[in-house]
């Protein structure tokens, strides 16, 4: 492809041997029929499944793809980000290879950006193969980003989307390390639609996001834009001085009727152990803003390449 392309397509891939193939197959016939150039960028976040070969051999194959291969894992949200600093497209669009988003919604997607729409996200009406459990905390979670920030995130919506040129320059300038791309992208605003879609099972393989990597995105997205744990900690505070002085009184007028309520070592022990609790509590939301301010302040990139597009030589690692 000599000339600029019109869309870009970002697929982050761990691990995806199973589906990469389908994956591109079903993405290249519905761009093809746009008729408009394309470019798919294919981000390898350290694969070592085969992923990382299969890749190069899809971009030997075919002009459109543009192999972007990480030293090692950096996680999603880091390899969206680099497809978006290597993005060349008019609009991009940012989309799962394991085919639970299906390719054909993109169809859609264009078609809002063509009116006018900045961004434009997918939302996940249907769930197919995901249990109980993960549609109720995602629901939940959703929820409680929205209640307590100021930022108002689409509810029930992925990193699957659209975003116009203008959308990304401003993204690629905020270049903080802990990164959620769904509240950074509503913060940023512009003319913003939801288009539902129904959200199928994965095509192969397993899930690249177990609860523990759900918890520590939805602490990012937490500490990234509300500083609610911070007053959390400060109400717990005036809570525990609260009770601690309402206690006095009744303490001192129980020791004047003659009470053993409140005698022995029992009583001092709860009370240690609870304001202690507060105390060890509020320290640890404090560390997790401080960790964060010490990852930015460090200034190390948010990632490191092994082979970036551009390359002369596409099919060999360096």
């Amino acid at each position: 492809m000599d000339s600029k392309p019109v869309f870009t397509i970002i697929a982050p891939i761990f691990n995806e041997i199973g589906s990469l193939a389908e994956f591109y197959q079903r993405l290249s016939n519905v761009m093809d029929s746009i008729g408009e150039n394309w470019e798919l960028l294919l981000v390898d976040d350290g694969s070592t499944d085969g992923s990382t070969e299969l890749i190069l051999d899809l971009a030997e194959k075919s002009s459109y793809v543009r192999p972007l291969i990480f030293a090692r894992n950096f996680g999603h949200q880091i390899a969206v980000t680099a497809g978006l600093d290597y993005s060349r497209g008019q609009a991009v669009v940012i989309i799962d290879s394991d085919l639970q988003d299906p390719p054909e919604v993109i169809l859609e997607l264009i078609e809002k950006w063509r009116q006018g729409f900045e961004v434009v996200y997918a939302v996940r009406a249907e769930r197919e193969g995901e249990n109980f459990f993960k549609r109720i905390t995602a629901a939940l979670f959703y929820r409680i980003i929205n209640r307590i920030t100021e930022i108002d995130i689409p509810l029930d919506t992925g990193d699957f989307r659209l975003m116009d040129r203008k959308v990304i320059d401003v993204l690629n300038n905020m270049r903080e390390r802990h990164r959620f791309l769904r509240g950074m992208s509503a913060w940023v605003g512009f003319r913003q639609v939801g288009v539902p879609y129904k959200r199928a099972a994965r095509f192969a393989g397993e899930t690249h996001y177990p609860l523990r990597k759900m918890l520590r995105l939805a602490l990012t997205a937490i500490t990234g834009f509300s500083f609610w744990p911070l007053q959390v900690a400060m109400y717990m505070g005036f809570a525990a001085s609260g009770i601690s002085i309402l206690a006095i009184p009744v303490v001192i007028g129980l020791r004047l009727a003659g009470s053993q309520a409140f005698i022995g070592q029992a009583t001092t022990l709860i009370a240690v152990l609870f304001l202690g609790g507060v105390q060890l509590i509020s320290l640890g939301i404090l560390g997790e803003y401080i960790g964060r301010l010490y990852d930015e302040a460090r200034g190390r990139p948010l990632y490191i390449v092994r082979q970036a597009p551009q390359d002369p030589e596409k099919d060999k690692l360096e």
